[in-house]
């Protein structure tokens, strides 16, 4: 009989039916409520149907996972949330109940979720706490995380209540308004919180300076941060559905600078084309579908070069073809690419070379920024490899000085560069709001600055145009996420001559322009404001002639 159940039942519903706790139709109900309850555990299914006796239950469930069992009292011998955040307990289904001596008794409904285990065990261990497990049952824990929510002023102390409402309602503000960063920052009087949305940074609210501590202190609470130590200091906050934060804290005159970075766990990459990428299959073949090859992305810090090898990759990606990719650090998690993380023990040189015996055939390279990693780049793009990378540089044509300046010889540059691609992102208008917007004389002027500059007709005459207005829906800001401006320069066999006779970059560029299809950042700007999509302001922002 038994042999029948365990070809179709999971192996903690066996293990039920043999203690007689459940029947086979029994464990048939819980594996077909499971189905709409992913997020549940068998046996907390087995304890919100209230499917059998509960000490059985907990007996049994401690027995299988072998940790100790506890059922959970009404009244509790201390104070959770003087321990752990409200939000942690809420999040983690995590309960302190007991204290003896400096150990510190919490239950779990899931104590074989080994990160949240070892996250709160770090948290307390900075607080000076030992820790012992145990298991309970989920709806036991969830009763008394109900009493927390509702739990009166008299149960907690105020202030703690406040600043741990406050550093939530910021985060959550944060989340709600698309903001990549916040930033908490010590003034001489103050402390001024900013969100960076879309690229820039707004003054959300300043605090009181009296409180400057005890928000610190919160913050540092739920980012698994030392509190005593006042230099810089890495962490990350977890508690947030859907959102990893990481956090970095710097000393500075006037207290601990932080900057919360907010990444989204179940990012959905946009195509390069959302990104703004020119819409032109002859244009995206010839950039991207290279083999022995190098294809390098430019632009400063904070515009977007991440983002789009990201595109390029999903772009790229087959089922028949093997990409690993080395990331410091890992930004979004990309479903079929092997990530390499950089950390301590692994610098992008030598996780390039242990990835090269991994068999690739794309290789993306986070960031090159010293010769070595230049180097081995350049020597996996001629055997065989197409590899993906970043350097910092103003323009795709100033990439091969870049280079050059890294030790690479003209040659090893004009044999494995295929193509350099430079970007910015500027805000895109909101489409809620904008409103048609004519042409001023002195924008006239100086679009035809620019169309002198470069040797490129802009359409002024089917130009369709629109200035920011401000609505609910874009915060009063007149624009609403941001798009890539590209400029794109493929090697022809005419470029990589002048790159292997060492010519400069002016030459470069002006072949390029006079006789290829590269057109400079600044024109690619200008379309994208005479198609609507941003303004003149944002691209003189970004691009300078």
């Amino acid at each position: 009989m038994f042999e029948s159940v365990r070809a179709k039942k999971n192996p903690i519903g066996v293990e039920f039916i043999k203690r007689g706790l459940l029947t086979d139709s029994q464990v048939d109900r819980v594996l077909e409520y499971q189905k709409d309850h992913k997020d549940l555990k068998f046996a907390e299914i087995v304890d919100i149907l209230d499917m059998c006796d509960k000490n059985k239950l907990l007996e049994a469930l401690a027995e299988k996972i072998q940790v100790t069992p506890v059922m959970l009292e009404n009244d509790l011998g201390i104070n959770p949330v003087q321990y752990l955040p409200r939000d942690m307990i809420i999040n983690y289904k995590a309960l302190p109940f007991d204290l003896e001596g400096n150990t510190l008794k919490v239950a779990f409904a899931d104590p074989q979720n080994a990160s949240r285990v070892k996250e709160i065990e770090l948290l307390l261990m900075n607080k000076g706490f030992n820790i012992e497990i145990y298991v309970t049952l989920y709806t036991s824990i969830m009763q008394q995380i109900s009493n927390i929510r509702n739990v009166s002023t008299s149960y907690v102390d105020k202030e703690e209540k406040d600043i741990s409402k406050l550093v939530d309602n910021i985060i959550m503000t944060a989340i709600e308004r698309r903001a990549s960063d916040i930033h908490i920052e010590p003034m001489e009087d103050k402390l001024r919180i900013r969100f960076r949305i879309d690229g820039d940074l707004i003054t959300i609210t300043e605090l009181p300076k009296k409180r400057q501590d005890v928000f610190i202190g919160r913050l540092k609470s739920i980012s698994n941060m030392h509190q005593e130590i006042t230099y810089d200091q890495d962490g990350s906050i977890n508690t947030y559905e859907n959102y990893s934060i990481r956090v970095s804290s710097q000393k500075n005159v006037n207290g601990e600078k932080f900057v919360l970075r907010l990444l989204k766990k179940n990012y959905e990459s946009r195509s390069l084309f959302e990104l703004g990428f020119p819409n032109d299959d002859e244009i995206v073949e010839r950039s991207f579908d290279k083999r022995n090859s190098m294809i390098i992305v430019c632009a400063p810090t904070g515009e977007g070069k991440t983002t789009t090898l990201y595109s390029v990759i999903e772009y790229l990606d087959r089922p028949e073809i093997n990409i690993i990719s080395i990331e410091n650090p890992v930004e979004r998690r990309l479903t079929g690419v092997n990530q390499v993380e950089i950390g301590p023990n692994v610098t992008f040189p030598s996780a390039l070379r242990t990835v090269l015996r991994q068999d690739p055939d794309i290789v993306l390279v986070g960031e090159i920024r010293d010769e070595e990693t230049a180097k081995i780049a350049i020597e996996a793009g001629q055997t065989g490899h197409l590899v993906l990378s970043t350097i910092h540089t103003i323009d795709a044509i100033e990439a091969i000085t870049r280079i050059r300046k890294m030790g690479i010889s003209d040659y090893d540059v004009s044999a494995t560069i295929a193509t350099t691609i430079s970007q910015r992102l500027v805000r895109r208008l909101c489409e809620k709001c904008k409103k048609k917007h004519v042409l001023t004389d002195d924008e006239k002027k100086y679009i035809e600055r620019i169309s002198k500059v470069t040797k490129y007709e802009f359409d002024l005459d089917n130009a369709d145009l629109y200035e920011p207005v401000g609505c609910k829906y874009c915060n009063d800001i007149g624009y609403y996420e941001r798009i890539g401006i590209f400029e794109i320069l493929c090697f022809d066999e005419y470029v990589k001559d002048m790159v292997s006779e060492g010519k400069s970059t002016i030459d470069i560029r002006k072949y390029a322009l006079e006789n290829t299809d590269y057109e400079s950042l600044i024109v690619d700007g200008v379309n994208k404001v005479l198609s609507g999509v941003t303004t003149l302001s944002e691209i003189k922002r970004k691009v300078i002639i």
